[in-house]
């Protein structure tokens, strides 16, 4: 009797480090991803915007200048699918979440057969699963999200100093871009979207794709 209390306490104390750990790490993605929209809201402040990005062009200023800045904007993006790479492989357990994905559409398929067939008996028996399921569900997308937090702490703040140089600096920011043609890079040719954010979003989608391959960082 006193063996079966132990392992109840056990198995209590067990459950209750699980959820606190758990809810560590809730805790910590909510931070990054409060950090993070409040950075993001920052980009409509003229003098935030400004402060943050002159003091980071102390540091990038001085490399800017020995190069031409769309080969610059070439650097900065193979360091953001560098760091967001290594960001999503240590925070992401992507064998786990195919696992969730796998047993998410196995359970809603048998659940969809269970209602064609009108099997109560076999949707009340899946019902008491649901719950876990979508517990399961919830953290994968948690886990999915936290990345996309610490990445936008790094990622907003070069945005501000690339805003900064370009308004402040307007020499050196000639551009000739595929399909497009000799631009600055301040120049809107697409729509709203301005040539500089057009050209860093192809060098980083590219270099990140080489990056993850050469990792091995899997994905959904």
């Amino acid at each position: 009797m006193r063996i079966t209390s132990l392992k109840k306490q056990s198995k209590t104390w067990q459950r209750s480090c699980g959820e606190c750990e758990m809810a560590k790490r809730s805790y910590g993605g909510i931070l990054a991803l409060v950090v993070a929209m409040v950075l993001i809201f920052s980009y409509s402040i003229p003098w935030v915007r400004d402060t943050v990005g002159g003091a980071i062009d102390v540091l990038f200023g001085p490399l800017a200048e020995s190069l031409p800045f769309y080969i610059f904007i070439v650097v900065l993006s193979t360091l953001t699918a560098i760091y967001s790479s290594l960001i999503q492989k240590y925070t992401i357990d992507y064998e786990k979440m195919q696992d969730t994905q796998e047993r998410m559409k196995a359970f809603q398929k048998e659940y969809r057969e269970a209602q064609l067939s009108g099997d109560d008996k076999r949707i009340k028996k899946l019902d008491s699963k649901r719950d876990k399921m979508m517990k399961d569900q919830l953290e994968m997308s948690q886990q999915q999200f936290k990345p996309m937090a610490y990445i936008l702490i790094v990622s907003v703040p070069i945005f501000f100093w690339l805003l900064y140089r370009l308004n402040n600096f307007v020499d050196n920011i000639g551009i000739t871009m595929p399909f497009f043609g000799p631009h600055l890079l301040s120049d809107f040719i697409l729509g709203p979207i301005p040539a500089w954010i057009l050209w860093y979003m192809i060098c980083s989608l590219t270099i990140s794709q080489v990056v993850r391959k050469a990792l091995n960082i899997g994905g959904i």
